[in-house]
């Protein structure tokens, strides 16, 4: 298929193309543009979809030259559910992110529109990258973008969450690099493809240690326990519709790496430490959940939810071994927290502007003024619960299904746990909402679109939990099924 035709390199370009342009159009504008840009990204995501689910996983050597001389790019399901998702969320935010950045609410918005498209370009280029040089480099892209948007609110505290996000991030990414190094010293190859058959467990010491290193890494830019410090402050202080990108999509990114590798080259040494993203999953579920219900800002609350989620998805890897159950959990529980996620910051975003205040002591009265997007906040709360018929249900419901069907209880003992826990902090900001405000309590309007896409994005991740077995369906389309 040749390039006018073919959706693969599109999605890297256009997300280029109206990014590029906003930056010339000047700060604050772009906003229209990046619509219409996320518009036909989504299309192509779609279209993409469609053609896998037919033909089969697509491999597209840019400028007619393919690996190892040229560069590949590379699709099968799992990049295409990371592309859908990706298209879909950022599409809502841009709409979102209109009505938040008007009249220059919310910190200035000079540059969130081509930062955005940066992002969403890098974004793109991981997921359909088929070498470990060129992940790095969309990885690098990727993280200086979203400091850039942490950044964006130009306070001290968002200087210096960004500052620490920007530290974390290059640590993390010299430390991939340096895997990436080792390889290649070892193979003279960093095709995918290619070493995928080439490492086992025979491999050198440097292998093992670059896979080490790799994996770490990735486990930092997720923020799994202990190495998630930076993502309350930056997910925390950054505007509400950076916060939404961030947690909906950039962390399931550097995940969505760590998981191919898993199953791809590194399926050797993962057999060995396997249990160990497993306990640290365990631990981030509980201890996120705690800190989230001690929260008293509303965001760092949110925050510290994304720590505990993101731990379910680490619980898949003591469990991929034992068949297809787990992998379906993992890409579910990614798909049904992105959604989530998204709303339920664009929902604080809400909540936020019309009471001047980020605590949760300040959200008295406000199931009367704002029903709409408490309504968002609390469909959005069912799927991160794992209640029925919601897409955390299915995501959760398949984990505890991989569990069992192994023996391994003690890893279904901690979803039904943390699904708990995820009750305490929700219903302790639901709770709080239905108090009768003080006389004298003042509530700011808020544009009708803001609450609207909240709680678009939190209904799509209810009903996600009733159409999940497309996705499921291709899921299984290429090499990492």
């Amino acid at each position: 298929m040749n390039f006018i035709l073919d959706p693969l390199p599109w999605l890297i370009v256009v997300p280029l193309a109206w990014a590029s342009l906003a930056f010339l159009l000047g700060p604050g504008r772009g906003g229209r543009l990046a619509i219409l840009g996320l518009t036909l990204q989504l299309a192509l995501a779609l279209l993409l979809a469609g053609q896998l689910l037919t033909d089969g996983a697509r491999v597209y050597p840019i400028g007619g030259w393919g690996a190892p001389l040229g560069i590949d790019l590379a699709a099968d399901g799992l990049s295409a559910l990371m592309l859908l998702l990706t298209q879909t969320v950022a599409l809502a935010l841009a709409i979102y992110a209109r009505a938040y950045f008007a009249g220059g609410h919310g910190g200035p918005a000079t540059w969130f529109w081509p930062l955005t498209g940066f992002l969403l370009a890098a974004m793109n280029a991981l997921f359909l990258s088929a070498d470990l040089f060129n992940l790095y480099v969309t990885l690098e892209l990727l993280g200086l973008a979203a400091v850039g948007l942490v950044a964006a609110g130009g306070g001290g505290t968002q200087v210096a969450a960004a500052l620490r996000y920007l530290l974390v991030s290059l640590l993390a990414s010299g430390a991939y690099l340096l895997g990436v190094a080792l390889i290649y010293a070892a193979y003279g190859t960093v095709s995918i493809a290619t070493l995928t058959p080439l490492i086992d467990a025979q491999a050198p010491l440097a292998v093992w240690l670059a896979a080490a290193l790799m994996a770490l890494a990735m486990m930092v830019k997720t923020a799994l326990f202990p190495f998630h410090f930076w993502l309350p402050p930056a997910h925390g202080s950054a505007p509400a519709p950076v916060s939404a990108l961030l947690s909906a999509l950039v962390v399931k990114a550097s995940f969505y790496l760590l998981l191919r590798l898993w199953l791809g080259g590194f399926a050797a040494f993962g057999a060995v430490i396997a249990w160990l993203p497993g306990v640290l999953g365990a631990v981030a579920i509980i201890w996120g959940s705690i800190q989230a219900i001690r929260a008293s800002r509303l965001k760092m609350l949110v925050a510290y939810s994304t720590v505990a989620q993101i731990g379910y998805l680490f619980l898949i890897f003591p469990l991929l071994a034992g068949g297809g159950l787990a992998y379906q959990a993992g890409a579910m529980q990614i798909v049904s927290h992105g959604l989530a996620k998204a709303a339920m910051f664009a929902a604080v975003g809400v909540l936020m502007r019309a009471t001047g205040r980020d605590t949760v002591d300040a959200l008295a009265g406000v199931a009367g003024r704002l029903p709409v997007t408490l309504f968002a906040f609390g469909l959005a709360g069912v799927t991160l619960m794992g209640l029925p018929p919601s897409g955390g249900f299915l995501a959760k419901w398949l984990l505890i299904d991989a569990a069992l069907e192994q023996g391994q209880w003690g890893w279904a003992a901690v979803v039904i746990g943390g699904g708990l826990l995820a009750a305490g902090y929700v219903f302790r900001v639901l709770r709080q909402a239905f108090l009768l405000a003080p006389p004298a309590t003042h509530f700011a309007a808020v544009p009708r679109q803001m609450e609207w896409v909240a709680f678009g994005l939190a209904a799509a991740s209810v009903l996600l939990g009733l159409r999940g077995m497309e996705l499921i369906a291709l899921l299984g389309v290429g090499g990492a099924a």
